[in-house]
């Protein structure tokens, strides 16, 4: 798992005072001469044991705060899943935590992310799509419910079934008022016995609140995002190229950038229709997101051109990436009502250091490499050099 961040800022320290304060007034309280006198009559009379539940309930919604403080400090999503399994075990210790949520706005494909005893776990939930949820829960009065209530409740039995296979208690909605994002799973604990009702409030509650930092997240990713294929949009690439090349102004390293374009596509269009074309761009988008690290920005850069930037990569890596991609584009069968031809793709490659002069000259000179594939037959990766255009 990865590191925590706990909560140390203002606002922590702030629910500390609020803590001791309250902690202290309690004490000042029961310190007082009279009520020194009394304190056997007003624990008879239930007022001690009052206090003290309501003393109990206010370290709740403190520990509550703290916690969500954390989860909203996090700016990516592993993060913030991470620190709220962390803390929703500690609190419950559920068997199983299970996110599910949709990776692209206008697609069915979900990502699927499961936790046992805070650790990263493989799952056999296979859930294809979550649209037969969202009618329900945007009908649905509470904030989270009991997966036997699910069952009972739902008019689709089948698709609520098909969560049975990871034994979830409760679900919970990542609920906008507009969408359905996805669900959180979370089993019965570990040992004996069910939830107290203190613990499904803190459960309802702080989830609640991952739910909203999880949207956060998505709407943000989703706004860098190219629709049709998933790859970052143009806009979110030239950003990351401008940060590289000022963190390359700092360090003395190499990165590249390949620029990518389908061969003749606009010829595959006229024949198999666009729809037919859309298909096979994102079937291209899906090979070059699996040929790329974590840390790399593959892009869709307009129409059928992509590009890819690769930190810390020299021309001769570049060119490794390049080709591995080439070859398998080459091979690529997309299924169609009608047999598709093969399509290949051209790239130039331009490898970047601290003394390129701007983003522009990195783009154009990627760019010029693509053409000069192009002039060569197409279906081929050319890396810039100086002497290329002589």
């Amino acid at each position: 798992m990865g590191n925590i961040v706990h909560t140390n800022n203002k606002n922590s320290d702030s629910i500390k005072n609020i803590k001791t304060d309250t902690a202290a007034k309690y004490r000042d309280f029961l310190s007082i001469p009279i009520v020194q006198e009394n304190l056997s009559l007003l624990r008879n009379l239930g007022i001690i044991p009052y206090i003290d539940s309501l003393n109990a309930k206010i370290q709740d919604y403190q520990d509550l705060l703290s916690n969500v403080f954390g989860i909203f400090r996090h700016t990516a999503l592993d993060d913030i899943l991470e620190t709220a399994v962390f803390h929703i075990t500690n609190r419950v210790n559920p068997a199983s935590i299970i996110f599910l949520w949709k990776s692209f706005q206008n697609k069915d494909e979900i990502t699927v992310k499961g936790y046992k005893q805070y650790k990263l776990v493989d799952t056999n939930l296979h859930i294809r799509s979550i649209a037969p949820f969202e009618f329900f829960f945007k009908q649905y009065s509470q904030y989270m419910i009991t997966y036997a209530d699910l069952v009972s409740q739902m008019n689709n039995a089948d698709a609520a079934r098909d969560l049975s296979t990871v034994n979830p208690e409760l679900i919970i909605p990542i609920l906008s008022p507009s969408s359905l994002y996805g669900l959180i799973l979370v089993s019965g604990k570990i040992e004996k016995g069910g939830f107290s009702d203190m613990e499904l409030i803190f459960v309802q509650h702080f989830m609640y609140f991952v739910s909203l930092a999880i949207q956060n997240y998505l709407n943000y990713d989703h706004s860098l995002r190219d629709v049709k294929t998933g790859l970052y949009n143009y806009g979110f690439f030239m950003t990351r190229l401008t940060e590289e090349l000022a963190r390359m102004r700092r360090n003395e390293y190499v990165s590249s950038v390949i620029v990518i374009d389908v061969d003749f596509f606009k010829r595959f269009n006229d024949t198999y229709g666009h729809v037919a074309g859309d298909r096979v761009l994102e079937h291209i988008a899906a090979l070059i997101k699996q040929g790329v690290r974590l840390e790399d920005v593959p892009s869709r850069f307009g129409g059928e051109e992509f590009t890819l930037l690769l930190p810390d990569t020299n021309s001769e890596e570049a060119w490794g990436v390049a080709e591995r991609l080439r070859r398998s584009i080459s091979r690529l069968v997309v299924p169609w009502e009608v047999p598709l031809s093969s399509v290949t793709i051209s790239l130039g490659i331009f490898t970047f250091d601290n003394s390129t002069d701007s983003i522009t000259e990195i783009v154009d000179r990627a760019d010029k490499a693509l053409y000069k594939s192009k002039e060569l037959g197409r279906n081929c990766t050319t890396v810039w050099t100086s002497d290329l255009f002589r």
